[in-house]
């Protein structure tokens, strides 16, 4: 099997589907393949289900996507200062990846977007470590050694990237925000090739 980095990410208006896939572009330069996977939506009714396969945007992710990636990029839109509910529910669904340890020595990285700037983009960037963590997996950030970091107006932390989406979810990305997306998929690239002799070869 060809080493990939799993993008997994669940987006509503576009944001967090945008910034995956600049971080695709990033990981690709950075020598992997990048493979991008959603989640279904959840409903508070029980009864309410979607179509296996989504209308449009990536296919949905099943636990042999995260069991044999190289290394993992998850995202979600903030939702008051934490991960989006379909993100955690899949989550949720990863304990048998916990109980054979394969995610473990793996690296990952994260990313988000918020309708306002202070809109707890770093709280839902630190609420998505925290299951990783759980699975052994190696978190990285952005270092201070890109630029942007130091300079954008929009998004973008050291927990990862991030996007000032407006209220609307319209705005598109900055190219700041761009840059940033690309660093983490290459770092995460980089990382993995380190981590894992088959992504290497």
């Amino acid at each position: 099997m060809t080493p990939y980095i799993l993008i997994l990410y669940y987006s509503r208006n576009g944001s967090t589907a945008a910034m995956a896939r600049q971080i695709a572009r990033g990981i690709e330069s950075g020598g992997l393949e990048a493979r991008l996977r959603s989640v279904p939506a959840v409903s508070p009714c029980c009864e309410a289900v979607e179509p296996e396969i989504p209308d449009s945007g990536a296919p949905y992710a099943d636990q042999d996507d995260l069991r044999h990636c190289a290394g993992l990029a998850l995202g979600s839109p903030t939702r008051f200062g934490n991960m989006a509910a379909p993100l955690k529910a899949f989550l949720d669904s990863t304990s048998p990846l916990w109980l054979s340890g394969a995610l473990s020595g793996k690296p990952a990285a994260l990313f988000t977007s918020t309708a306002s700037l202070h809109g707890g983009q770093e709280s839902t960037l630190l609420s998505m470590m925290l299951p990783l963590l759980h699975h052994g997996m190696l978190i990285l950030g952005i270092p201070y050694s890109e630029p942007d970091l130091l300079h954008t107006r929009s998004g973008g932390t050291p927990y990862g990237a991030s996007h000032l989406a407006g209220s609307e979810g319209d705005q598109p990305l900055s190219e700041e925000e761009k840059r940033l997306c690309r660093a983490l998929g290459q770092r995460l690239a980089e990382n993995a090739k380190r981590l894992s002799p088959a992504a290497s070869a």
